[in-house]
């Protein structure tokens, strides 16, 4: 699991090797820790239902600081943190060789540290007009498309 600051790139992580609600919660409490007091914390996650558990809304509605967005179903894209886990699984996972499960999470756990060092926040290079035009254009050369 990540939380990918948007503003400057920095990244805080957590390895699991299960994802549900408890897991989940222990994120939460460690971005609780690690981000200034005084800050809100907005994240955008899927609509996986480990984010939507009693558990979890328990512990949101004691601390109000945070703020959950879901993501749409199947528009995972645009969450920034997603394309970092793509840059995580390029320069890392498939170009490394790693004897088990251990020395891959080793090696996450140091590619992050990396990262870290010199964090860079995704830049949008279009403009939400150019972005908005693209998908009128797209729109219109599928529609009839029998899709």
């Amino acid at each position: 699991m990540a939380a990918f600051d948007v503003a400057t790139g920095q990244v805080i992580s957590v390895l699991h090797r299960r994802h549900r609600a408890a897991e989940f919660k222990k994120f939460l409490i460690r971005i609780d820790k690690e981000v200034p007091a005084h800050l809100q914390i907005h994240l955008i996650v899927d609509n996986y239902g480990t984010h939507k558990t009693p558990a979890i809304k328990a512990w949101l509605a004691k601390h109000p600081r945070f703020e959950l967005h879901f993501t749409p179903t199947g528009s995972s894209w645009i969450n920034q943190v997603e394309r970092w886990f793509g840059y995580l699984a390029h320069q890392m996972i498939r170009r490394g060789a790693h004897k088990n499960i251990q020395a891959l999470e080793a090696d996450i756990r140091a590619w992050v540290k990396d990262w870290n060092k010199d964090p860079k926040p995704f830049i949008w290079t279009k403009t939400a007009e150019e972005i908005l035009d693209s998908l009128a254009r797209l729109c219109r050369r599928i529609s009839g498309a029998g899709h």
